[in-house]
């Protein structure tokens, strides 16, 4: 699935300056995953912090940043010597 195409992220540029951001809410799937990455459950996170998300939508950011990477051309030139 690519980035865009996750219907429960949403990017509009009137919310968080166009940052993608859990749909219906105004929660940006940035602050979501440093919860993730701070090794914060899926339940901590829409019990703690976030009471008004699913736990698909805490999946639904991590597939965004998995999305969003694949999409990404990345171009390695040989080092300087």
């Amino acid at each position: 699935m690519a980035a865009n195409e996750n219907p429960r992220i949403a990017v509009d540029p009137d919310v968080h300056f166009g940052k993608p951001c859990v749909a219906g809410t105004r929660i940006p799937v940035r602050d979501v995953l440093e919860l993730v990455q701070d090794g914060r459950s899926f339940e901590a996170i829409t019990t703690d912090y976030y009471p008004d998300l699913e736990e698909a939508d805490v999946k639904a950011c991590v597939q965004y940043a998995i999305d969003t990477i694949d999409a990404e051309e990345i171009h390695v030139s040989a080092p300087a010597s």
